[in-house]
């Protein structure tokens, strides 16, 4: 199988179990993002191009699902395209052990929110604790347990 296709249907799984199975799965409100980490890896290890382009299309079929155009599709837009702006030299062998996805998944996890709950309290106009509290720091620390949960299970 070529590497696009399977790429292209990695997502659209991660994308389905996003939608199915993970949005739904919710601890005091926050949830995780798997959708997300598939993007920062995909600019991690494809590059800015392709983190940009997978942070649009995946974006696109979550604001499309969740009803909030333009903003999953603008913040991982940019998340994609910023972390495939690092240099990698060995970007093909690259293995992430589960302390380094964690604490990749948590910065990665907390610009990404704090930049759409900023986004969606203003599209909204509403100031509330539970954004900062559950939506931000509680979703990122959620899918932050969740990339390290994958890396655990990874086998290259």
């Amino acid at each position: 199988m070529p590497a696009f296709l399977r790429i292209v249907l990695t997502g659209l799984g991660i994308f389905l179990a996003q939608w199915l199975i993970l949005g739904r799965i919710t601890l005091w409100g926050a949830y995780p993002d798997a959708v997300l980490l598939f993007v920062a890896w995909l600019g991690v290890r494809k590059g800015r191009q392709w983190g940009a382009v997978g942070g649009f299309v995946f974006g696109f079929l979550m604001d499309a699902v969740y009803n909030t155009w333009g903003l999953h599709m603008l913040v991982k837009t940019i998340i994609g395209f910023t972390l495939g702006l690092f240099p990698s030299s060995e970007r093909e062998g690259l293995l992430i052990l589960p302390r380094q996805a964690f604490l990749g998944g948590l910065v990665v996890a907390l610009v990404h929110q704090g930049i759409f709950v900023t986004l969606l309290a203003l599209q909204a106009g509403a100031r509330n604790a539970f954004l900062v509290t559950g939506l931000w720091i509680g979703s990122a620390l959620y899918t932050a347990f969740v990339g390290t949960l994958i890396s655990l299970f990874s086998q290259r």
